[in-house]
């Protein structure tokens, strides 16, 4: 979610998109850990609590909540894209 200009966009509280950072991948603020790989870690099942220390506390367990809604928020809007797609098949 690069703005118009190409600038940073925070995505929440610490969720950045900033081109200049990682390709413009998400990233956690201050940080160049991608939100993409908290999140695998999060669906491996991984504790929080060893997220946060694996990434030497540069992830709070906020930052991971934050992430985890937002994606829920992403896949939420997905389905409803689709949902007359589905149907109408």
């Amino acid at each position: 979610m690069e703005n118009a200009k190409g600038e940073r966009t925070l995505l929440g509280r610490f969720v950045v998109i900033d081109p200049a950072i990682c390709h413009g991948q998400p990233t956690f603020v201050g940080t160049r850990v991608l939100v993409a790989d908290v999140l695998e870690q999060v669906a491996m099942g991984l504790a929080w609590d060893t997220i946060v220390e694996e990434w030497r506390s540069r992830v709070p367990r906020e930052a991971i909540a934050e992430a985890v809604s937002l994606a829920r928020s992403v896949l939420l809007e997905r389905l409803a894209e689709q949902r007359p797609t589905v149907l109408a098949e």
